[in-house]
């Protein structure tokens, strides 16, 4: 693995990381901006690696993460546009 590929994705595990540890501390809940979009980034940071590196399952867990993510941010972008 290059050494941008190494960097891209000790970035997005540090993303996930961070926002599982900010929610376990309840510094961010988990319908929160930060927490959501740390998931989203993080994980299609992760994906990308995962792509490149052709393993299936890890494509497959960090496509859904990062798809599960952006739906909660557009799901929570739509309810305060409703407010």
């Amino acid at each position: 693995m290059s050494l941008v590929l190494q960097a891209v994705a000790i970035l997005g595990a540090g993303l996930v990381l961070g926002a599982y540890a900010a929610l376990q501390r309840s510094r961010w809940t988990s319908d929160g901006v930060g927490y959501l979009w740390f998931n989203f980034i993080g994980a299609l940071m992760l994906t990308i690696v995962a792509v490149a590196d052709r393993l299936l399952g890890f494509i497959l867990l960090e496509a859904v993460w990062a798809a599960v993510s952006l739906a909660s941010i557009l799901r929570r972008t739509a309810t305060v546009r409703e407010s």
